[in-house]
């Protein structure tokens, strides 16, 4: 028996294998990138602002230069508005916080406000504009936002005696007789509610 011989046109050889080149690579670390991007996003979306525990520590530089730690506001009532100059909301509940602040100051009761993604200019014409004088300054890096998982400004929190979240607002305090709407009320009601429950 001999062996046929084989011509050399009857053997296929693979085609040569390519690796991914430069442009692949590119596209693959952008598409990688846009799906961390949208998973952090929805992740972040997905948490909620604390309503109970523990509330989250910060330093917060005002706008007069000064400064406010929160865990050294212990043994106080605290309540921690987040709000922005361009916020419509926002100007609506601005007289009431500050309604708020002069009833409760002398009561063991401080106010803090926290400019949300605002220039210092326009957060300091917004005080000016509704004579705010509680403490505020602005988020830098809006690193205090993320630490309370702000949504949306305005949105409130109430921290009682012990540094727990006492109660979460995420609707303005508007004042308006005409739709029976009293936020001046509403928020003092919960700021005397935690005073009440505190253990000290």
């Amino acid at each position: 028996m001999t062996d046929m011989p084989i011509e050399s046109d009857a053997i296929e050889t693979p085609p040569p294998r390519k690796g991914i080149g430069l442009g692949g690579i590119l596209l693959l670390l952008a598409v990688a990138a846009v799906a961390l991007v949208f998973g952090l996003a929805l992740a972040r979306k997905n948490q909620t602002q604390p309503t109970a525990g523990p509330a989250p520590d910060f330093t917060l530089t005002t706008l007069d230069g000064g400064q406010i730690k929160l865990s050294s506001l212990k043994g106080r009532v605290v309540v921690i508005n987040f709000w922005a100059s361009w916020c419509g909301p926002c100007r609506e509940e601005a007289p009431v916080l500050e309604q708020v602040w002069q009833k409760y100051k002398d009561k063991d009761v401080v106010v803090v406000g926290v400019a949300y993604t605002d220039t210092e200019k326009n957060a300091k014409a917004y005080l000016q504009e509704f004579n705010n004088s509680y403490p505020n300054g602005l988020d830098i890096g809006t690193k205090i936002s993320e630490m309370y998982n702000i949504q949306g400004v305005p949105e409130t929190f109430i921290i009682d005696r012990d540094g727990n979240v006492a109660r979460f607002f995420k609707v303005p305090f508007v004042e308006d007789a005409q739709h029976n709407l009293d936020g001046g009320k509403q928020l003092m009601d919960a700021i005397d509610s935690v005073l009440g429950s505190s253990s000290t």
